[in-house]
């Protein structure tokens, strides 16, 4: 933790100047400094009352059971355990207390008030959330002087089958307590959540792990046109086509979309339209203690002509990360001139929605494309496919028509990210992909979740529907099931099975 212990010399208006906050950590200081532009108050705290608390969540249920299991443990120790969602606000808090509870009241760190650090300032949870990071706020670290009675060490959940973030594990205690375990049992307690919600995830696939800060580059023939199935659906070479344009006026590009979607994809192929022989490299968000080498492994390029970056899913940088890149990134604006009216810029952000893209970063663009989800250009599905499976193999691998009609009657709920993966993982068994050689979830919605007994059930109603020649009745007479209880479970399921009537898609 890069937290200080000694506080900087405060002002007459209770706030540091800015030649003491260098006293400060980077990580505290960049957040003092975006406190004060957020306008919140520094002597007294003013939080957003919602009352809308969300107990029905994932989340809600693994994080509260984690927090009882510990408040045994700290049953005499002067510490209040809260949960809250990503957004700051409290869901849940126990103490077993008195005193505590009753000093926690009065700040208003109480279920249903956010404390997000925009809300109130530097805290402990608010800055472990806008910076993805565990983080221990001591005394007067705090910004809000009405805090700095207490030390607060918060941890950030992420969802472990999606990484998105979901909340926090906060505990806080008095500001002249031991803290030396406090941030050790908040990680504890986060990462026990996070295992819990796995654990009852219902047979969710872990999100694929993506190597943090890597710096590649793209090789024109994994995206060039060329390789690319034609012809595209006309919502992606839209998308495409209003991408180069706003590159070609000089707009720094916002491209946003779904997870696995293909916004790089899009990004480089705009890139390429614009300047055909353009060099470009991708940057994938660095850990917090890896960015000024992150930054120096590629930043220089941003000088080049010939180069273009495109910086991956900048909604997953904390906001010291975000605020440091941002200077980056205006200092390598290209500026219009009589010789150059219109200027390609040298970088390109991805983000899932414009709206979580870092304020910092945000002020930076200025056009945003979407790329549409998979589900809505269905036309690309068997495209993409053949194109996977050609990749995967060296030479192009047949689908069954009814392999074709199972691909295209599905939602594709991870894009062409989980595309990709089905095909060649059946393209790595077989010369002609058939049904039975789908996974399962192709044949079902994923509506809702399951649970490891369900899934293996769900699994072999799946892997009978789909041997050749097999029948409902069939399948029922191998799973040792009557019609009528098949018929109940793939509706239950919500499974398509091959030859049924497909699914409509929004």
């Amino acid at each position: 933790m890069d937290n200080v212990h000694n506080p900087p010399h405060l002002d007459g208006a209770g706030l540091p100047g800015d030649g003491a906050l260098t006293a400060f950590a980077p990580r505290l200081r960049a957040s003092w400094q975006r406190s004060r532009g957020y306008g919140v108050a520094p002597d007294h705290v003013e939080p957003v009352f919602t009352g809308a608390v969300d107990r029905e969540s994932l989340f809600y249920e693994c994080g509260r059971e984690v927090l009882q299991g510990l408040r045994a443990t700290l049953a005499n120790e002067p510490v209040s355990m809260m949960i809250t969602g990503s957004d700051g606000l409290v869901l849940c808090r126990m103490s077993d207390d008195p005193s505590v509870d009753r000093a926690l009241d009065r700040v208003h760190l109480a279920p249903g008030f956010s404390f997000a650090e925009r809300n109130v300032g530097t805290n402990g949870l608010g800055l472990a959330l806008a910076d993805r990071a565990p983080t221990l706020v001591r005394a007067d670290e705090h910004y809000c002087s009405d805090l700095r009675g207490f030390t607060c060490a918060a941890v950030p959940v992420l969802d472990p089958c999606t990484s998105d973030l979901v909340g926090s594990v906060n505990l806080t205690t008095w500001s002249d307590a031991s803290s030396a375990l406090l941030l050790a049992l908040a990680q504890a307690a986060a990462g026990n959540t996070g295992a819990l919600m796995l654990a009852r995830g219902h047979g969710s696939r872990m999100s694929p792990s993506v190597p943090r800060g890597e710096v590649f580059r793209v090789q024109p023939g994994s995206l060039a046109e060329q390789e690319l199935p034609r012809p595209l659906s006309a919502r992606w070479t839209q998308a495409v086509e209003r991408a180069r344009l706003a590159m070609a006026r000089g707009d720094v590009l916002a491209v946003v979309g779904e997870p696995g979607a293909g916004k790089t994809a899009l990004a480089c192929l705009a890139r390429r339209a614009a300047r055909p022989r353009v060099r470009l490299l991708g940057a994938r968000p660095p850990g917090d203690t890896d960015v000024e080498a992150w930054l120096g492994l590629w930043s220089p390029e941003l000088a080049k002509d010939d180069t273009c970056v495109v910086l991956e899913a900048v909604d997953a940088l904390s906001a010291w990360v975000a605020g440091r890149l941002a200077d980056v990134l205006g200092a390598a604006r290209r500026p219009v001139t009589a010789w150059a009216p219109a200027p390609l810029q040298p970088y390109v952000v991805t983000a899932e929605r414009y709206d979580a893209i870092p304020e910092a970063l945000r002020a930076h663009v200025d056009s945003v494309v979407e790329v549409p989800a998979l589900r809505r250009r269905p036309d690309d599905i068997l495209p993409l496919a053949d194109l996977f499976a050609r990749r995967h193999r060296g030479r192009p691998i047949p689908f069954t028509p009814a392999a074709a009609r199972a691909l295209s009657d599905h939602s594709w709920p991870q894009n062409a990210r989980q595309l990709e993966r089905v095909v060649r993982d059946a393209a790595s068994r077989t010369d002609t992909i058939d049904v039975q050689h789908l996974p399962a979830e192709v044949f079902t919605d994923g509506s809702r979740r399951l649970t490891r007994i369900e899934q293996v059930e769900r699994d072999e109603i799946v892997r009978c529907l789909t041997e050749p020649g097999t029948t409902t009745a069939r399948a029922a007479a191998r799973l040792g099931m009557s019609r009528a209880t098949i018929y109940r479970k793939i509706a239950h399921y919500g499974i398509q099975a091959p030859g049924r009537t497909p699914r409509g898609r929004d």
